[in-house]
């Protein structure tokens, strides 16, 4: 997919696409406009603001028989795209 890795669906993300509001995980690299380029692009909709975060990653640690495994899951950058008044994207459509 290229700036967009996946659209973020959870129960925040889906009470917030009802005023507007899209979640995306995007590329690291990726800036703003790039990445409301992309987005108007895909979907043909109409972007008026986009917020970024980059999520950190989070320590994990396992036990097991034999020892203790730690790690981290990945961070990632986080994009949240406000749409123009009258516009959605509609992510199950093709479900």
């Amino acid at each position: 997919m290229g700036i967009l890795i996946k659209p973020l669906v959870s129960e925040k993300m889906t009470d917030m696409s009802e005023r507007g509001k899209y979640a995306f995980v995007v590329d690291k690299k990726a800036n703003k406009v790039e990445i409301k380029k992309e987005v108007e692009k895909i979907y043909g909709v109409n972007v008026t603001n986009v917020n970024t975060a980059v999520m950190p990653g989070k320590p994990k640690t396992r036990y097991t028989k034999s020892r203790i495994l730690s790690g981290a899951s990945p961070s990632y950058k986080k994009a949240i795209v406000t749409l123009a008044e009258g516009d959605l994207i509609d992510f199950y459509s093709e479900i």
